[in-house]
């Protein structure tokens, strides 16, 4: 009874999930090849590729929702109920989305990669340091002391940044 009355929905439904399933599928191995291609470790792919995951299954509930007969009128109140929520949660954490924002610019742009001695042109502490990790808000840098700093990748793209060395050696510093 109800695969008879929701027939052409139900076909509907398995041409949208299969597009995005393919679509998914092959962002997927272009995040992969681009980031063997620029020497990134995995954690920094599979975290976009997590991104990407969400973006689609957001996707999908929408595009299902038109094709169950949703009313456009009745999505755009939930729609807008939903965003002023996060409106309001993300202000309150906006330093937190600019990190994860700048990560996804940093994955994609690749300027600098784990190993890379870096020159950070603070006027307030400038520092020389190798980047030992890229994560989805700081970079680990190790100084030429010994130190670990945690820097926000936010900043990495605020400041100015010189490449000394491409994948520098722990000993040089």
């Amino acid at each position: 009874m109800f695969f008879e009355t929701y027939k052409d929905e139900l076909t509907y439904s398995a041409i949208v999930l299969g597009i995005l399933f393919f679509i998914w599928i092959i962002s997927n191995i272009v995040i992969k090849k681009r980031g063997k291609k620029h020497g990134l470790i995995k954690a920094r792919m599979n975290l976009i590729s997590k991104y990407v995951s969400i973006s689609l299954l957001l996707l999908a509930v929408l595009i299902e929702a038109f094709v169950f007969g949703v009313n456009f009128e009745d999505i755009a109140v939930i729609f807008s109920s939903v965003f002023a929520i996060l409106g309001i949660a993300m202000f309150a954490v906006w330093s937190v989305l600019s990190n994860v924002t700048s990560g996804i610019i940093l994955f994609f742009s690749y300027p600098y990669k784990v190993g890379d001695k870096i020159k950070i042109h603070d006027s307030d502490v400038p520092m020389k340091a190798i980047i030992e990790d890229i994560g989805a808000f700081q970079l680990n840098l190790r100084l030429e002391n010994g130190d670990l700093v945690t820097y926000p990748n936010n900043l990495i793209l605020q400041k100015p940044v010189t490449l000394i060395e491409k994948d520098a050696i722990k000993e040089d510093l």
